[in-house]
């Protein structure tokens, strides 16, 4: 067990960049996605419905832009195309920190996000198998899982760090621009100074044409080495389009990779449930248990913080165990664990009323108050439940796409992964604002438990759906039962 765990000792300084890079890009993401319905209703002023219908169309617009450039990721260099979406993302929430206009928010600071996430996720997952061997490779993106669960984490602590201080609807006063910044506002504006050493790390610790292989560490020349200036850059474009091009159309005439794009159209319902704890979630645990409640603890810190302890482990202990098939135990376990919000929190209140209640509402979340809802003890359990199943199936998942790639593909295979989500995302987000309005409203009578279960019956389709198909969808993996 030791020894699978320190596989990674030597490994080379890029690996650790992307590491410490995907911490500081998911704690500025996560900070941002967190906010981004309550921003939307609170400060721009839409319902539950059009706001989802805005989440949905921005990560509709993350996923189409994902799909296209990944292969221009392959085509100029991760290092090149990670600066690009790092420099994207910081201006454009910079711009979302500080306009509250309609559409100039939206045109010039939400959907060039998009585009600035989409060029980061599939070039930090390439590079993780980029920079590693054989022998180093599951448990490099376990650790990467990790990284990215240590970012959420602290994303989800200062989601409620910020509320608790300026309050649920406060302000933060900026008399030297002759403005003040609403508590979302804020939270953006902390998204955008976040990003900021990402790029530095990026900049100064990527090396151009790096190249792990089991045979030793390879330098590659870039494509437009020997040339100056303009005839350079010329020459990257051009080569850069060219190549965009072979790579992209090439994929299509895989027939592995059909067999493949339905395996991620399977787990779309697994998927959803995370989707969910971002676009439903907040306002559904608001509205349960009142404005300024540690909602962020109650799933974004508990969720991240088991993955961090448990998604090396299990990636250590089932090295030999298929992608395909982890993804199965896991996604039954993550689904499984939806349905504890779906019953009645009353049957929840022995417990809330226990030692449990008081360990995770009192001595975790610092609630004062005379009794503890249950819903603090079932959104709990439900997160531990789910953290398991996650714990099994997310990492592999990561894994998987550049498991199967060919050589010289993977951040071509990463981004067209996210092809499948480009209906959902759309579906979800839409969805989010509909099951809000009619099961948990701001005004009037709810039923969230069955929010909650159609959010859980969703998620099952993709075990079943895996175990269904298994004969059709699974892949070979080098070396894997």
């Amino acid at each position: 067990m030791l020894s699978k765990l320190l596989v990674l000792r030597g490994a080379v300084r890029e690996l650790w960049v992307v590491f410490g890079a995907k911490i500081l890009a998911i704690l500025a993401y996560g900070l941002v996605n967190s906010t981004l319905v309550l921003w939307l209703s609170s400060d721009l002023g839409l319902s539950d419905v059009k706001a989802g219908f805005v989440v949905a169309s921005w990560s509709t617009v993350m996923t189409l832009a994902t799909v296209l450039v990944g292969s221009l990721a392959d085509a100029v260099g991760i290092r090149a195309a990670f600066l690009l979406g790092v420099t994207l993302c910081a201006l454009s929430r910079g711009v979302m920190a500080f306009v509250t206009a309609l559409w100039p928010a939206f045109i010039l600071g939400l959907f060039p996000l998009a585009v600035g996430e989409a060029l980061q996720t599939p070039v930090l997952v390439a590079a993780v198998k980029r920079f590693s061997t054989t022998a180093q490779r599951s448990m490099a993106f376990s650790v990467y899982y990790a990284a990215m669960n240590v970012g959420f984490a602290l994303s989800g602590w200062s989601f409620d760090r910020v509320r608790g201080a300026l309050g649920e609807y406060g302000h933060f006063p900026l008399p030297m621009l002759g403005t003040r910044l609403s508590t979302y506002q804020v939270l953006i504006l902390l998204g955008c100074l976040c990003t900021i050493p990402v790029g530095l790390l990026a900049y100064f610790g990527l090396r151009p044409g790096v190249e792990v292989t089991d045979d030793g560490v390879r330098m590659a020349s870039p494509p437009s080495a020997g040339l100056r200036g303009g005839q350079a850059a010329a020459a990257s474009v051009r080569r850069a389009g060219e190549a965009w091009w072979r790579i992209f159309s090439g994929l299509w005439r895989q027939p592995a990779f059909y067999r493949f794009l339905l395996f991620l159209t399977l787990v779309v319902g697994v998927r959803l449930i995370l989707y969910h704890m971002y676009y439903t979630f907040p306002k559904f645990a608001i509205r349960e248990l009142g404005p300024g409640a540690p909602v962020g603890r109650l799933f974004l810190v508990v969720n991240p913080v088991l993955i961090i302890i448990l998604a090396p482990v299990i990636g250590a202990l089932t090295q030999k165990v298929s992608a395909y098939s982890a993804v199965v135990i896991g996604s039954a376990l993550a689904a499984g664990s939806v349905f504890l919000l779906a019953l009645p929190p009353a049957w929840f209140a022995p417990l809330a009323n226990g030692s449990l209640g008081n360990l995770v509402a009192r001595r975790w979340l610092g609630v004062n108050s005379a009794t503890i809802d249950p819903y603090y003890v079932s959104i709990t359990l439900m997160a531990v439940v789910y953290s398991i199943g996650e714990a099994f199936w997310s990492p592999r998942l990561y894994e998987y796409p550049a498991a199967i790639a060919p050589k010289g593909q993977e951040a071509s295979y990463m981004a067209l992964s996210m092809l499948p989500f480009f209906v959902a995302k759309f579906f979800a987000g839409g969805l989010s604002g509909e099951l809000l309005q009619d099961f948990c409203p701001a005004q009037g009578p709810r039923r969230p438990g069955l929010l909650w279960l159609i959010v859980g019956l969703m998620a099952l389709a993709t075990p079943v759906g895996l175990l269904a198909l298994k004969r059709w969808v699974r892949v070979p993996e080098a070396g894997r039962g």
